[in-house]
């Protein structure tokens, strides 16, 4: 077990027990709450009144973005839909935040061989498994400019930033935990939302990973094989040769991608990371020489020193007709409302 599992595993245990448990540690946190409720609150009404400025793209904004902090499914829904408007014969961009990113200036556009730990894990990710034009900053006005400028992109798709008010946007899509939901309904950091729930009765589409409630629209994970970090090498689950793995996992919520293994069959220690971790060699210096079974955006950060033990999991998503049906409804209002502008 790494340095880094055993504490980590404990502390997300303590997160579960109190955003999504009984801890009596989230009542004696519900005042804090409640002030990040007031400040999250203020903050969107100066935004909504004008006070703060608001940058308006020239292109339609789609942004995708949850209420609870932890992995809910964003970017894969993300590489979706920036394919599927391309199907559509739209040229779509993406802008992302570049988290734990360390370019000394932004913004940054992403190539599909960029730096990961200049430009964040996920954005490479996005880059790799779309082909589309990608740029990462703070200021998300000034990702969209940089798109225009280096780009013929028409609309833009924003990786999180539903709580970026500074961004307007056309459509909203907020990605559920069909499982663990809302946990206790509370802000942080007494739970583990940064906005009410009450929030989800004013975004377009309502996208839930697992379980969907009334008027959300169901995504499932497609993933049946692992590639090889580093090399062309792919198997199915059902002919990869070794069960017993090391399943390595820097994600907001990993619990989820080690079941995913388990229901395949695999037999997997857990070790757990911090969410968008740097890794190093020696972070995998297991005492035997079982295959190393990642997510795709662990392994972005790890081909330059990975050999071959190490694989991971690409992850696709299924959505049903409707949902598209819906997004097209909505696009199609957005696109005749600016020809009559």
């Amino acid at each position: 077990m790494s340095f880094f599992s055993a504490p980590l595993n404990k502390l997300h245990q303590l997160l579960d027990d109190t955003w999504y448990g009984k801890n009596p540690l989230s009542t004696a946190l519900a005042p804090l709450g409640w002030i990040y409720k007031l400040a999250a609150w203020s903050r969107r009404g100066a935004y909504s009144s004008h006070l703060l400025t608001v940058y308006r793209a020239p292109v339609p904004v789609i942004v995708v973005g949850n209420l609870s902090v932890g992995g809910t499914g964003k970017t894969p829904l993300v590489i979706w839909l920036a394919n599927r408007l391309r199907s559509w014969g739209f040229k779509p961009g993406v802008i992302a935040r570049g988290y734990r990113g360390s370019a000394k200036h932004w913004p940054q556009q992403v190539r599909t061989d960029a730096d990961p730990f200049a430009v964040g894990d996920e954005a490479i990710v996005i880059a790799r498994q779309t082909g589309l034009p990608v740029a990462v900053g703070p200021r998300r006005g000034d990702d969209i400019e940089a798109l225009l400028e280096h780009s013929d992109v028409n609309i833009v798709v924003s990786d999180d930033g539903l709580q970026h008010y500074a961004l307007a946007r056309d459509i909203e899509i907020a990605v559920v935990d069909g499982v663990r939901r809302f946990g206790n309904g509370r802000c942080l950091p007494a739970g583990p939302l940064r906005e009410p729930a009450s929030r989800l009765a004013e975004v377009d589409l309502v996208v839930s990973h697992g379980l969907a409630g009334r008027g959300e629209f169901h995504m499932r994970y497609r993933s049946a094989t692992l590639r090889r970090v580093v090399g062309d090498e792919e198997s199915s689950f059902e002919a990869f040769p070794e069960k017993s793995v090391h399943a390595v996992a820097g994600l907001g919520n990993p619990q989820s991608f080690f079941a995913g293994l388990k229901r395949n069959g695999f037999r997997a220690e857990h070790h757990v990371f911090p969410d968008h971790h740097v890794y190093s060699p020696e972070d995998f210096e297991f005492p035997d020489g079982r295959p190393i079974v990642m997510t795709e955006k662990d392994a972005v950060k790890c081909e330059h020193f990975a050999d071959d033990r190490f694989w991971f999991v690409p992850i696709q998503v299924e959505l049903p007709e409707v949902f598209e049906t819906r997004l097209k409804t909505l696009l199609k209002r957005i696109l005749n409302g600016q020809e009559t502008a």
